[in-house]
């Protein structure tokens, strides 16, 4: 059993947040932790956006470690001043493909994260309004998928970042209207940085089982 002390009781709010958001979208996610000093970088899928999305925790001591966890088990063992990490589980295929932890390249051109809220906010009003027009015989799921890839497929401002990685910011807490946000690059990924955590992606393709439909 591995017990990781956390630095502040706030961490251990922002970490039971950060999962329960994962788990009303999926009940059986799973989560994969890595430790490196002080600091816990929570890894999760967010479904049907194809995205990694990122929340580092701070911890009260050094700490190692590199595990893949039941998503729901970890929130059932967060506590005010500690964490205590599940046993293991069988990863799925995204966990072995994740983001480089260095080499990354901040970008030019991305908008400010008040105006990148907007945007979401309006492409999921686009896409409400898009749907209620359609008649009931037209609503399948791959005329919806269709509408979701083309809204969602969007770029931000001048950059290659889709505008499904700053929903996904957004659904996770991540992008805030007073907070800064960051475009990085390394090798085939990007990545949308906040002081709340990060959302990451290939450049071409993605990650498994790519969907679009709103959360």
């Amino acid at each position: 059993m591995t017990l990781l002390p956390l630095a502040a009781e706030g961490e251990a709010a922002s970490l039971a947040a950060f999962l329960q958001r994962l788990l009303k979208y999926d009940r059986a996610a799973a989560v994969r932790l890595q430790a490196a000093g002080e600091a816990l970088a929570v890894f999760g899928r967010a479904p049907a956006l194809d995205v990694v999305v990122v929340r580092v925790v701070a911890l009260a001591e050094p700490a190692e470690l590199d595990r893949t966890v039941s998503a729901g088990e970890l929130l059932e063992a967060v506590e005010p001043a500690a964490v205590t990490v599940p046993a293991a589980v069988t990863g799925p295929a995204w966990a072995g493909m994740l983001p480089p932890r260095g080499g990354w390249r901040k970008q030019e051109g991305l908008p400010e994260s008040g105006p990148l809220g907007l945007a979401v906010q309006a492409a999921v009003g686009e896409f409400k309004v898009r749907v209620e027009e359609l008649p009931e015989d037209k609503r399948t799921r791959g005329e919806l998928d269709r509408i979701g890839a083309e809204i969602w497929g969007r770029r931000l401002g001048s950059t290659a970042l889709p505008l499904r990685a700053a929903h996904a910011a957004y659904v996770f807490g991540l992008l805030r209207p007073e907070a800064s946000a960051d475009l990085l690059t390394a090798g085939s990924w990007l990545r949308l940085r906040t002081p709340y955590g990060s959302v990451a992606l290939r450049k071409a393709g993605g990650l498994p089982g790519l969907g679009v439909t709103p959360l």
